[in-house]
């Protein structure tokens, strides 16, 4: 069993995402639907910056990990031809979940656009909820999460 002690802090990826067009409103501002978008982009880029934990990794496995929570806040808009800094942070949580914070910038002048989190859930091809960590989960953890004094 591992404590809050024992986890590394400050698992991020950061990705670019150029504002088009298609996702913006009738008030030339980013549609407030498309931060969910922006914010699955980061945890797929989350993912190929820590190999393991990726949708294609998930998959591979017969797993699936759905969207269980989401919580987002808007503080300044977004518009077309912005590029919006999608900082993504993993959050240690036990049992089979996984759990992200997400802050989005506008990169022009590094203003907090929005800030959310999520959880999403592991479950089987036929969509049960799994109620122990998959092996393939347990396994990043172990490399990219865990702090033990072997590994310094």
């Amino acid at each position: 069993m591992y404590s809050n002690s024992d986890v590394m802090e400050g698992l991020e990826d950061i990705c670019r995402i150029k504002v088009r067009f298609s996702e913006i409103d009738s008030m030339k501002r980013v549609w407030h639907g498309s931060y969910l978008k922006y914010f699955e982009d980061g945890r797929e880029s989350f993912g190929l910056h820590y190999p393991g934990i990726g949708y294609q990794d998930m998959q591979t496995a017969g797993i699936y990990a759905a969207l269980y929570d989401f919580h987002i806040r808007y503080y300044a808009p977004l518009c077309v031809n912005d590029t919006a800094v999608v900082h993504t942070r993993y959050i240690y949580k036990r049992g089979a979940r996984i759990d992200f914070g997400y802050k989005i910038y506008r990169e022009r002048d590094n203003v907090l656009c929005a800030e959310g989190d999520s959880v999403q859930l592991f479950t089987d091809p036929d969509g049960n909820l799994l109620s122990l960590k998959p092996d393939f989960y347990a396994a990043w953890q172990e490399r990219f999460v865990f702090m033990t004094a072997d590994k310094d």
